[in-house]
């Protein structure tokens, strides 16, 4: 080979960085992002992020259980074109992802909601705002004509709950996700080791001494306003925050309230935090417009069966009544043509959007929803479908040939080997 030759091959510059972010560069995948993330937060904030209930079985399940499904596709199809175009819960989703409410995430980044928020409209798709979001309500409606989402937890004396949500109504936001998997907080070994207490952490020499090996997420935390949950303080009248989440959540949520949510509320509600079949009929008889297939992330309950396992009893159960949303384990656009093939309308992604968010805030939010968008596209592709209308069951097969979950109803058909 000529030295000319070899000059045209070696390349001497890096590859062009995703909406001006070097440090994403390199990433191609959910777990490069993660890479890089990881290098970036200080220990605490790492396991805020990525940490889960006591031994953590259920945060790895919801990983692993992906394993035990195969892609079987069809061959010699056109798929020169391919359209992701989807509904939910009203909304047009140019593809079927909805970023996930995640509480704290100016934990993880200065920014906080609003660059979350602002990469949603940039990608079209929903953004659902957690009642623990650390920026006000309307600062998030007034960085974004996009569509906003808004998250409800229920504790103690109601009318928090009912200002709330008279507010988040009252600034545009157009569904609500009412999660009922945390009536009280689990214990999160992760957390309690790095001294994370929301909202005031404990900062510790230790803390100290982590933060000086990353100096610029821990330069940003240090220099920005304190970390508090505005929201909830404009909702109580007050400008004092919960000393820590676990006074919070008091385990009085109940099946009752969802009467009063419908009264309140004037748009489409779903239920988040289903698991059995059960739960997922009596949630379509009480008249929501969907449910999400979620344990939490694997933060709550441990020792809980994948998401993804019991995702096909509940879209059987429901028999059509009510949408079903998937929520847990995303990472990659094989992952999402899975569960739509089991039958979700659409994912909730948490981790994967917050791994690029607190890689490089905005930037990394819309490099990480365009790499799940052109996985999944290149998924359908190479399955041999053009549409999601075209994605059923006889796209996957369960390697064992039946769903072993303890949560799957008995009287539903396994999916076919």
């Amino acid at each position: 080979m000529r030295p000319q030759d070899i000059a045209e091959l070696v390349r001497v510059s890096r590859p062009p960085s995703p909406y001006g972010a070097r440090r994403l560069a390199l990433t191609y995948s959910i777990e490069d992002i993660a890479r890089v993330a990881r290098k970036r937060l200080a220990r605490g904030a790492r396991d805020y992020l990525e940490g889960g209930g006591e031994d953590e079985y259920t945060l790895r399940r919801n990983r692993t259980a992906f394993d035990d499904y195969e892609i079987i596709p069809s061959a010699l199809h056109d798929v020169s074109e391919v359209d992701t175009a989807t509904t939910a819960l009203g909304s047009h989703l140019p593809v079927p992802i909805i970023l996930s409410p995640v509480g704290g995430p100016r934990l993880l980044h200065h920014e906080g909601e609003l660059a979350v928020a602002r990469a949603a409209r940039h990608a079209g798709i929903p953004y659902a705002v957690s009642t623990l979001a650390t920026v006000p309500l309307e600062r998030i409606a007034e960085e974004t004509d996009g569509d906003l989402w808004f998250q409800l937890y229920l504790w103690g004396d109601r009318s928090v709950a009912k200002n709330l949500l008279a507010h988040a109504q009252q600034l545009g936001y157009r569904a609500l996700l009412f999660s009922i998997d945390v009536n009280v907080r689990s214990k999160r070994e992760r957390e309690l080791h790095a001294g994370v207490k929301l909202p005031k952490p404990d900062l510790t020499l230790h803390t100290f001494l982590d933060g000086a090996l990353h100096p610029s997420s821990s330069w940003h935390f240090l220099t920005s306003e304190a970390i508090s949950f505005p929201n909830v303080e404009h909702a109580r009248g007050t400008s004092t925050s919960a000393t820590s989440l676990s006074d919070m959540f008091d385990g009085t949520v109940c099946w009752d309230d969802l009467g009063w949510i419908r009264d309140v509320w004037n748009g489409p509600i779903a239920l988040k935090g289903i698991l059995p079949p059960d739960d997922a009929r009596r949630a379509a008889d009480e008249g929501v417009d969907a449910i999400v297939v979620s344990n939490h992330g694997g933060r709550q309950l441990d020792h809980l069966p994948a998401t993804i396992d019991v995702l096909p009893g509940i879209v059987d159960a429901v028999d059509g009544r009510v949408e079903v949303l998937f929520d847990s384990g995303i990472r990659r656009g094989t992952d999402i043509l899975t569960a739509l093939a089991l039958g979700a309308r659409a994912v909730l992604v948490g981790r994967a959007h917050l791994y690029g968010f607190a890689a490089a805030g905005e930037a990394g939010v819309r490099h990480a929803v365009d790499i799940l968008s052109e996985e999944l596209r290149t998924a359908m592709a190479l399955s041999g479908v053009t549409t999601l209308s075209e994605i059923d069951r006889r796209l996957v097969r369960h390697r064992d040939g039946d769903q072993k979950e303890s949560y799957h109803d008995p009287s539903i058909p396994p999916i076919p080997a």
